[in-house]
């Protein structure tokens, strides 16, 4: 079966092209056609994962690509371990949330051509997974970072949704250069993108140039997986209709990055630096991005800053090296479940208050929504790290690991970590109190367009899907972690799992640790939110509260995000240009135009001279003559 894997990006390929080609005349039924290709592409998928052993990698050749003397590039696919977990979490949850945009794209008159730019977008990321070189890998990068500019930006009339388009796109080409910098360095020390041949040849490579790709690889990492200082996009994104929230934020776009850096395992052991960086950007990011999700009253934003956060968790889990590889991916894959589902959640709260999104409007929305509240409460339990649900398993596991590193990484990584882990279950507690508990907030009130609220549940296409994730939210953990099921099964990919031993802390006592940390987060965000008596609480008033600590304002701000990338990127970019435009117009264009000015003007002197009378040219030829003499009298009396 490998030799026809091509058929798991063929389907959802095929399924974007019959919808933008067929045009509106696949209006009818194009929303099926792109569940059935996604839902091909997942049961091809899961035939091939049982039946291979997938004990090796297996690379198939479709075609050369780029036969260009020393530059020889196949179209070609790896099969291992890594990628099938990816191929099998981008098809499945990828389908559960195309099935759910049924419902919730209704009344799009453009579902069909939506539906083409999710199959795109899946499409893209398996080639992303499954390429057998980094060049194949780019190709994939590019085509998610087109897909997602399209979804992102899919309400044309809003100028908001443009812009949040333009800036990931953007941002995301600032770390594509950083990957494909990478990728030329590779190919001038090594000869080969080739996976195989790269992986086979990097420990010949000088340690500055090993340790020069990996920070590159990294760069582009950050980009795509929304990591500091590249982490601004990932919010903004927020303005794209919730399933490609969800698409993007929970299985497919920021897990590339890690994807990238778990499949560059052997350049990263050769080099403690790069993966001291990688710990760092992630440890900083995940503290960053829990302590912004504390100040924002949209609940997607929050979900999106929680996704930063759980991200966070991941890098520097990889950053560990071969502690933390297989910890990464086990809950990258928990993480896919939870989110996802905390993002449906989300939109089905929309779909039923208007497309409101400040939850200081909703509360009691559980009596209203009772299956949207389960699922997500369920979610929002696997993310705070509740015990034996899905997210303390594979979060505890990387909190351990970090603990477990020697002298001041340890104290620092660990301790990041689990202050992250409060944070988060602060955060995340207030958003379950403020949309699903205490007083409805929306009763008697009308959203901005003068619509009122009547909440209600969603229907089945939106709530089955959130089901099935719920599952995942409570039992992915255990099956994943328990018994090394996960490490063992990725060790041909990533390398065995390093067992790590008590460092600063005994790993006896951490769960426990992690576990109360995210309990004083519970209770705190109890304490301001949850209480009867704080139900009339200035805090959910729908106006800002005047004289905010500078800390909060900081959040709101985004800890600055934006102003740091415009000081040191935007504006010193902006100046550049100016600068080559006025060089270009004064120097390049100026050296021209003044040379052809001067030939100009001159011809047009010596022209006026030729005034076509006998006496003229007379008078001319007796001042040369007279000239000719002098400069002989003097060269010779001189």
């Amino acid at each position: 079966m490998i030799a026809s894997s091509w058929l798991l990006v063929a389907f959802p390929a095929l399924g974007a092209l019959v919808l933008l080609v067929g045009g509106r005349r696949t209006d009818a039924w194009g929303h099926l056609l792109g569940c059935a290709t996604v839902a091909a592409s997942f049961v091809y998928g899961l035939a091939l994962f049982f039946s291979e052993s997938l004990t090796q990698a297996a690379d198939t050749t479709l075609w050369s690509w780029i036969p260009v003397e020393a530059l020889q590039v196949d179209f070609g696919l790896r099969i291992d371990p890594l990628s099938m977990t990816f191929v099998l979490l981008i098809t499945g949850v990828g389908l559960l949330i195309h099935v759910y945009s049924i419902g919730y794209m209704s009344d799009d008159r453009d579902r069909r051509r939506f539906f083409a730019y999710l199959n795109l977008f899946v499409a893209s990321m398996l080639v992303l997974v499954l390429g057998n070189s980094f060049v194949m890998l780019y190709l994939g990068w590019e085509g998610v970072g087109v897909a997602s500019y399209l979804l992102i930006g899919w309400y044309t009339g809003r100028p908001a949704a443009a812009t949040a388009a333009k800036k990931a796109f953007l941002m995301n080409r600032v770390g594509d250069v950083g990957l494909a910098i990478a990728i030329f360095l590779m190919f001038s020390h090594i000869g080969s993108t080739n996976y195989a041949e790269v992986f086979a040849g990097i420990g010949d490579v000088s340690p500055g140039v090993v340790t020069a790709i990996a920070l590159l690889l990294l760069l582009g990492a950050c980009g795509k997986s929304g990591q500091f200082p590249l982490q601004a996009w990932l919010p903004d994104a927020m303005e794209g209709p919730t399933p490609v929230s969800a698409l993007i934020h929970a299985a497919t776009m920021v897990t590339a990055g890690v994807y990238l850096i778990a499949r560059g395992a052997p350049i990263y052991n050769l080099t403690e630096d790069g993966r001291l960086v990688v710990a760092i950007v992630g440890a900083f990011t995940l503290l960053l991005g829990s302590i912004i999700g504390c100040a924002y009253d949209d609940i997607k934003k929050v979900l999106a800053y929680s996704t930063v956060s759980q991200i966070g968790y991941m890098m520097l889990a990889v950053g560990l090296g071969p502690f933390g590889y297989a910890l990464a991916i086990a809950h990258l894959l928990t993480h896919g479940f939870f989110k996802a589902g905390l993002f449906l959640g989300a939109g089905s709260v929309m779909h039923a208050m208007n497309d409101e999104v400040d939850m200081r409007k909703f509360g009691g929305l559980a009596r209203k929504m009772p299956i949207t509240a389960v699922t997500f409460g369920l979610g929002y339990l696997a993310i705070i790290g509740f015990p034996f649900l899905s997210g303390f398993f594979t979060k505890d596991a990387i909190i351990e690991a970090a603990f477990g590193q020697e002298g001041w990484r340890g104290w620092v990584f660990g301790g990041t970590a689990l202050l992250a882990a409060g944070i988060t279950g602060f955060y995340m507690t207030r958003l379950m109190l403020l949309t699903f508990f205490g007083k409805p907030r929306w009763e008697g009130q009308k959203s901005s367009d003068g619509r009122e609220y009547h909440p209600h549940e969603s229907p089945p296409t939106m709530t089955a899907p959130m089901i099935v994730l719920a599952f995942g939210s409570v039992g992915a953990g255990a099956w994943l972690i328990g018994g090394g099921t996960l490490a063992e099964f990725l060790a041909p990919s990533v390398g065995a799992l390093a067992e790590s031993h008590d460092g600063v802390l005994p790993h006896a006592i951490i769960p426990w640790l992690t576990v109360l940390m995210s309990g004083l987060g519970v209770l705190g965000a109890w304490a301001l939110f949850g209480r009867r008596s704080a139900e009339d609480s200035p805090r959910l008033a729908v106006e800002r509260p005047e004289g905010v600590a500078w800390p909060v304002r900081a959040a709101r701000k985004d800890l600055y995000g934006n102003t740091l990338n415009e000081a040191l990127v935007a504006t010193p970019s902006l100046w550049l240009t100016r600068f080559a435009v006025f060089l270009d117009n004064r120097g390049v264009d100026g050296a021209v135009n003044g040379l052809a000015a001067a030939f100009g003007g001159g011809s047009g002197r010596l022209r006026r001279m030729q005034t076509g009378f006998v006496r003229s040219y007379a008078l001319s030829m007796l001042g040369g003559t007279v000239l000719i003499v002098g400069a002989l009298l003097l060269v010779r009396f001189g």
